[in-house]
């Protein structure tokens, strides 16, 4: 079955807007310059766990295709 690429690409992005918030607090960054780079982070954290659950899902189904085709047929792999 694979990942659910939504939940936790929104997770990854609300992690990311707050922890780049925090550092930017912390680090005396004025409000607005804070959010702005908050709000940039989160986006592209969203983007970037999107495209790697992606990947994994791809990775995953094909090695179940494999195991599967292999499994029908044992002669005729080669290892």
């Amino acid at each position: 079955m694979p990942l659910q690429t939504r939940p936790i690409a929104i997770s990854a992005a609300v992690l990311c807007f707050f922890a780049i918030g925090i550092v930017g607090s912390v680090g005396g960054v004025s409000p607005w310059t804070c959010c702005q780079r908050a709000v940039l982070g989160g986006a592209i954290a969203y983007v970037a766990a999107g495209a790697a659950v992606r990947a994994i899902n791809a990775i995953v189904t094909q090695a179940l295709i494999t195991h599967q085709m292999h499994k029908d047929n044992p002669g005729d792999h080669q290892d």
